[in-house]
């Protein structure tokens, strides 16, 4: 139902933006989140935003990365500048109403040095 976008290889400094798009009904009332993967560890909460734009991040990435949605096309973003090797991992969005949570199926970051 989510359908994530965007990955790819850059290189360390640079830029990217993720895309999620959701259906309609799930997007108007959900809060939107990107968690992220590495092989061999959990995946780990990157960054949320609320239906009224609150949004809160991991340490790891503030004051460099960016959440934000857009409701008129139904999809939240993540802008990611001064990556860095580490960013490296499968980036999933999801979105959490009530007592449900509903998962995109993830797409690759690489960051190289």
């Amino acid at each position: 139902q989510l359908q994530a976008s965007g990955g790819g290889l850059v290189q360390s400094g640079g830029s990217l933006r993720l895309s999620c798009a959701a259906p309609g009904i799930i997007f108007r009332i959900s809060t939107m989140g990107w968690y992220r993967q590495v092989p061999g560890k959990e995946r780990e909460l990157v960054a949320t935003i609320t239906t009224g734009g609150s949004t809160d991040y991991a340490d790891f990435v503030k004051g460099r990365f960016t959440i934000s949605r857009d409701s008129a096309k139904n999809t939240v973003y993540l802008q990611m500048n001064s990556l860095k090797p580490e960013d490296t991992a499968v980036y999933y969005c999801n979105a959490v109403r009530s007592s449900r949570t509903s998962w995109g199926q993830g797409t690759q970051l690489t960051v190289s040095s």
